[in-house]
């Protein structure tokens, strides 16, 4: 119970926000360009509370599934913002106003998220620096692992992964992370020679949904591998370890990144775990008891302390630009893999709960840096998807303009009563959308709930 209480706050915080800016990127341009705007609302259906101001009733209504900006004029929506007024004078009339003035109101609101996700990238890069990226020279296979089978070698440096040529580390964790179990084909360099390879990332599971992670690791020098992350009440957690904790050994093996780190944990997973860590200058020895996570975790997320390189503007909006961008290209990947059957949407979609649950558990871990960085996912994805020309999306009405504009120059016109009816079929179509993903959540959550409370206790600390 004390989960689901938590994922009210995340929702909240990282959910409201989105809605908030987007909504506020379609009221912005409006007012700039004098139209009425009648409604701001965050929420669908019933007004629940807000206030008046000047001509605008800004309100908080029952569904918390979005939002719109209620203009003028315009009742192409009327099956679900009501009846607007009647008596609003023709020049704050959206309806009456010229395409291209239309057009820049409804991209407004997509382009605010996209600007959002942009700038808290920029802003993290300017303050922090952007991690520096490994060669990837392979350092440590783990032994028997996949890799090592298919004949990965350390020494091989990698330069074409899955049909990309020079990727970087980042690249190549990426591509695997969304395609575990599958054979991908890589060429490495060895001793002055190529060689083709086919590399497997292995299949983890996490919040229900399946990764492909690597079991080798490039040549990061010798650098840390420091706590970044603890879960509540996780077998980390009850053993003390804490966050900036320095892990050296786990039951007396060397650990060289977050690989190693999962593989030993992995090994031992039936035994207490004997943790050598720096803390504050001084080693101290951890214990946890048998008890695991999702079958083989202990709630802890370790990472190389790699060192942030300080970039300027031009750097930081560079990075700000390829993060993104980076995101995008995954995002992509993964409806598509939906679309050819090769990915479950069951697991792979998301809706208001599962947000929440992914939210809360990276506000956990990783704190105010965590709420941030899940707020640009969010809005850059929210942004995306409403530019999708799918009824009442954003994305929609963009492309009922060209369409209006195309029958123009023939000399039709689209009735207002076609685009009411195109708008509900719309509606209807992201109302069954967001019926199944948020039965899909609830289900998901049974069945992690379900195997948490499969898991055996813990023996000791």
């Amino acid at each position: 119970m004390s989960d689901w209480l938590s994922y009210i706050p995340a929702l909240i915080l990282i959910l409201g926000p989105a809605v908030i800016l987007h909504e506020f990127g379609h009221f912005i341009v409006a007012k700039l360009l004098k139209i009425r705007v009648e409604t701001f609302s965050v929420g669908f259906g019933p007004r629940l509370f807000g206030k008046r101001w000047g001509t605008t009733d800004y309100r908080v209504s029952l569904v918390p599934l979005g939002g719109y900006v209620k203009l003028g004029g315009d009742e192409s929506n009327a099956a679900i913002e009501g009846e607007g007024e009647s008596d609003i004078p023709a020049p704050e009339r959206f309806d009456l106003r010229p395409r291209w003035q239309k057009f820049l109101v409804m991209v407004a609101g997509p382009t605010m998220n996209i600007l959002t996700a942009l700038a808290i990238v920029f802003a993290g890069a300017l303050k922090n620096g952007v991690p520096a990226s490994p060669v990837p020279v392979v350092d440590r296979v783990a032994e028997g692992g996949l890799s090592e089978r298919a004949g990965l070698k350390p020494g091989d440096r990698i330069i074409s992964f899955n049909g990309v040529e020079n990727p970087s580390w980042q690249r190549i964790k990426d591509d695997a992370s969304l395609r575990p179990e599958q054979p991908l084909p890589a060429v490495v360099e060895r001793n002055g020679q190529r060689v083709e390879l086919s590399i497997t990332p292995r299949k983890e599971v996490e919040e229900g949904e399946s990764i492909g992670t690597l079991d080798f690791r490039p040549d990061y020098g010798a650098l840390p591998v420091i706590v970044d992350g603890v879960l509540p009440d996780s077998p980390a957690a009850k053993a003390g370890l804490q966050e900036n904790d320095r892990i050296l050994t786990i039951n007396g093996e060397p650990v060289g990144d977050e690989t190693d780190v999962r593989n030993v944990v992995r090994a031992h997973k039936s035994e207490s775990l004997r943790i050598q860590i720096m803390r504050n200058g001084q080693q101290q020895e951890l214990t946890t008891g048998t008890e695991r996570l999702d079958g083989d975790k202990i709630g802890v997320n370790a990472a190389v302390d790699l060192p942030q390189v300080p970039v300027g503007l031009a750097g930081a909006a560079s990075y700000a630009v390829q993060r993104n961008v980076a995101i995008l290209r995954m995002t992509g990947e993964a409806f598509g893999q939906i679309f050819r059957g090769q990915r479950s949407a069951r697991e792979s979609l998301a809706g208001p709960i599962g947000i929440a649950r992914q939210s809360s558990h990276v506000i956990k871990q990783f704190g105010l840096a965590g709420l941030f960085s899940m707020l640009g996912f969010l809005s850059l994805n929210l942004g995306i998807v409403n530019l999708l020309p799918i009824p009442v999306l954003d994305g929609g009405a963009i492309f009922l303009l060209l369409v209006e504009a195309v029958l123009g120059w023939i000399g039709w016109r689209m009735s207002m009563r076609l685009r009411e009816r195109i708008q509900l079929i719309g509606f209807v179509v992201l109302f069954l959308l967001m019926s199944f993903v948020i039965t899909n959540d609830l289900l998901k959550e049974v069945s992690l709930r379900r195997n948490a409370n499969n898991q055996p206790a813990a023996t000791g600390k």
